[in-house]
């Protein structure tokens, strides 16, 4: 799923650390991050990235995510 402009990231990583499965960040080159690693989240919030490509490999933590974007977006 794409992600864009993520306005609160602690926030946004508490959903990440809160999945239970693997969650990746894919890079421009089609690397995989593992945005559950501590260094991998502060590497991908780090620079100013206006959209991101997170795969989740469990329904649950896709759902989750998609919450979280919905509300943030209402706010």
């Amino acid at each position: 799923m794409k992600v864009m402009n993520i306005e609160n990231p602690e926030e946004f990583l508490k959903v990440i650390d809160s999945c239970e499965g693997q969650v990746e960040l894919v890079t421009a080159d089609g690397d995989r991050l593992n945005l559950k690693s501590k260094l991998c989240q502060l590497i991908s919030l780090s620079s100013s990235i206006p959209e991101m490509e997170i795969i989740a490999h469990e329904a649950e933590d896709v759902k989750r995510i998609m919450n979280y974007m919905m509300q943030s977006t209402a706010e």
